[in-house]
């Protein structure tokens, strides 16, 4: 519940302070959210499973963000930023998706 509650606290803060994104930062940015996107799913699979440390999930989610930010940023000075954070993305997209699967199965016993 923790994730959820701090997810909504965040949109509600960014949607009110509607904040700016340095240009330098920008490219950063969507990968720093899908990054963020799979450490919430990931405590979210945890939670249903009973099995949530919320010192895991605060490691995992600053991991995530500041490990993905590098590898875009290595791209950038290799000359292979697009390729690199493609690859990030379909990474974290593909854990995304296997957590989300694995919570559906676990509510629809399906």
């Amino acid at each position: 519940m923790i994730p959820v509650i701090g997810l909504a606290i965040g949109v509600i803060v960014g949607l009110a302070f509607q904040p700016t994104v340095p240009a330098d930062l920008q490219p950063y940015l969507p990968i720093a959210i899908v990054a963020a996107l799979d450490a919430v799913v990931g405590a979210l699979r945890a939670l249903g499973e009973r099995r949530f440390e919320d010192r895991v999930f605060v490691v995992s989610f600053i991991s995530n963000v500041v490990i993905a930010a590098f590898m875009v940023y290595l791209g950038d000075q290799l000359g292979v930023g697009s390729q690199l954070s493609t690859g990030v993305v379909v990474v974290l997209g593909i854990r995304i998706f296997a957590n989300a699967a694995a919570i559906r199965r676990r509510i629809f016993h399906a």
